[in-house]
């Protein structure tokens, strides 16, 4: 009869999963963060339950955990996730022949999603209407332009090296989750922008930086130092809401929704895998027409 696992079998057997997921590149480092601690959380938990194997865990395991994270204040997006990281152990178990799943019936909580904010044009065009005078104004203008006109996450702005750009045919090639990558246009008013950043990125940039945006220092800028000169310059036009880099995706994405009508064309644009995730954005342009519906039907207007 073979040896029972050691009490810390469980917690060594997901460290390894993931470790392969980090030599594999299969998850983005803050995703394989998140990952290791809900796997260690998970670990200690089916422990105290009197689990030593992975084999011995079961759907009701995975329902009390999924109970207690909640009580303890997680949402359903949260607990989404942890089941995700919780699932992609057993994928990697049952690759191995080890076992099958337990969490074939096992769902997160479910919330309602609320739907996200977004600049209207006007406000895009007021925070985006600012002369490029000097360095700091030029690299404002380049990275706001092109957050907007490609709609990029902020992880793929700071990701840009110089030779992902073809400003001759107006695209910029872009790294997103999963490591997909996809190519995108670059709208004129960004293409532009970009024009007259580029000299001064030749002038600024660090003996053997690769990046497109860098900052003072010479030196690839990060998502905090875009996130805070977006902020910064909103302030500067004028704009009293909440202005940060997603901001810029979302409303690109409306606006193209608004103006096409093109659901699976804006799906491949901002490099979504289900079409589900880009269907939020037609509950926005519903509320756009429902506005305009309310404001121009004569049976809709409120009489005097």
């Amino acid at each position: 009869m073979p040896a029972s696992p050691e009490p810390d079998a469980l917690g060594r057997e997901a460290a390894r999963v993931l470790d392969e997921l980090a030599a594999t590149r299969a998850l983005a480092p803050s995703s394989l963060a998140a990952y290791r601690r809900t796997l260690e959380a998970f670990s200690v938990f089916v422990r105290t339950r009197g689990r030593r194997d992975w084999a011995a865990v079961d759907a009701e395991d995975v329902r009390a955990f999924v109970a207690v994270r909640q009580r303890t204040g997680r949402g359903a997006r949260t607990l989404a996730r942890e089941l995700a990281a919780v699932r992609r152990l057993f994928r990697h178990l049952a690759g191995e022949g080890r076992r099958g799943s337990p969490l074939l019936d096992v769902r997160a909580p479910r919330q309602p999603r609320p739907l996200p904010e977004v600049l209207d044009p006007d406000l895009v065009g007021r925070l985006l209407d600012f002369p490029p005078v000097d360095p700091e104004s030029v690299l404002d203008r380049a990275l706001l332009e092109l957050l907007y006109s490609s709609a990029l996450r902020v992880s793929e702005l700071v990701a840009v090296d110089c030779t992902d750009l073809d400003l001759n045919e107006g695209l910029v090639r872009v790294t997103g989750k999963g490591q997909r990558t996809r190519i995108l246009p670059v709208g004129r008013a960004a293409r532009q922008a970009l024009e007259l950043w580029l000299p001064v990125r030749a002038a600024q940039a660090a003996p053997g930086e690769s990046a497109l945006f860098v900052g003072v220092r010479g030196h690839r800028l990060g998502r905090r130092g875009v996130a805070l000169r977006l902020a910064r310059r909103a302030r500067r036009q004028g704009i009293d809401a909440r202005v940060y880099p997603h901001l810029l995706r979302h409303s690109c994405a409306t606006h193209l929704l608004e103006a096409s009508g093109d659901l699976r064309g804006v799906q491949e644009f901002l490099g979504h895998r289900h079409l589900a995730t880009t269907q939020i954005y037609t509950h926005l342009d519903f509320q756009h027409l429902a506005r305009i519906y309310d404001s121009c039907h004569p049976r809709a207007r409120r009489r005097p």
